[in-house]
């Protein structure tokens, strides 16, 4: 437990360090601030219609950007953007390790490949705890914020809905991480390893989906992807948001909690054997 302890204390360290981790997570926020508020209250003030106002009212956009709607807007961006940044700083806390010679170090002269890899994993996981948590505070300021100056009392959100939109929120960012941790592994490199990824997040899933709609047989197995899976558990949550990215209703809520699970567990297993079993030499 020490080990896995101090694993994780030094992985956090690692990745505190790279400037490349704070510019993902600057990025999702820049996106996250914009999509989520920035874009809807320029359409609100201008009185304009934009991708995101839908056509809708004032009142409508008013709404979306009140605190009450703070846990639908907390996770509407995550199946795509947050998921395909989240998969990246897997991708390079794993890839990394090999380009640095970091991993053959470790692996040497420090404690059990498991506990290291175990480690990286934790520490992974708590960047993204982080990053909702980040998501959160900042949508919960912003929200309010604007009620301020619109004139309308701050009414919160129960905090049933946002333990659930939190939950959510966690769990889809966690299966691109930890995707990515394992993609990274596979390619033994940064650099191969976030480029696949960012190609199947926000290219192959959404190909497969079209051809799909033509293909039954295509249209089955994209029902077992995580971008399926991760874009349904939102769904669920939020109900039908056709015009967002990534967020769908292909399959059930329960069935898209599964499939995400699923995707963590596999991962995380895939990539500690792997680790365990690869000559690094």
């Amino acid at each position: 437990m020490n080990a896995l302890i101090n694993s994780t204390s030094a992985e956090l360290l690692r990745l505190r360090k790279w400037s490349a981790t704070w510019v993902v997570v600057g990025a999702w926020m820049a996106l996250a601030l914009a999509f989520g508020y920035v874009f809807n209250y320029v359409a609100y003030v201008s009185g304009e219609e934009n991708f995101t106002s839908d056509g809708g009212t004032r009142a409508g956009l008013l709404a979306q950007m009140l605190p009450p709607a703070l846990p639908d807007i907390l996770v509407q961006g995550l199946p795509m953007f947050g998921g395909a940044l989240a998969m990246v700083i897997g991708a390079l806390a794993a890839g990394n390790g090999f380009g640095w010679g970091t991993w053959k170090t470790v692996f040497t002269q420090g404690p059990s490949r498991l506990a290291t890899v175990g480690g990286s994993l934790l520490a992974v996981t708590l960047i993204v705890v982080a990053m909702i948590t980040a998501t959160l505070v900042l949508y919960l300021g912003v929200s309010s914020l604007i009620a301020v100056t619109e004139g309308h009392e701050i009414a919160m959100p129960s905090l049933e809905a946002v333990a659930k939109a939190y939950g959510t929120g966690f769990l889809v960012l966690e299966m691109w991480a930890v995707l990515g941790f394992l993609v990274g592994v596979i390619a033994k490199g940064p650099s191969i390893a976030v480029g696949l990824g960012l190609v199947w997040a926000l290219v192959v899933e959404n190909l497969l989906r079209g051809v799909g709609g033509l293909i039954s047989a295509v249209e089955t197995f994209t029902h077992v992807l995580p971008g399926t899976a991760g874009g349904s558990l939102v769904g669920a949550l939020v109900g039908d948001q056709s015009g967002t990215p990534g967020v769908v209703t292909t399959i059930g809520g329960e069935q898209a909690l599964i499939t995400v699970a699923a995707y963590v567990l596999v991962a995380v297993v895939a990539a500690v054997v792997l680790m365990r079993r690869r000559d690094l030499a």
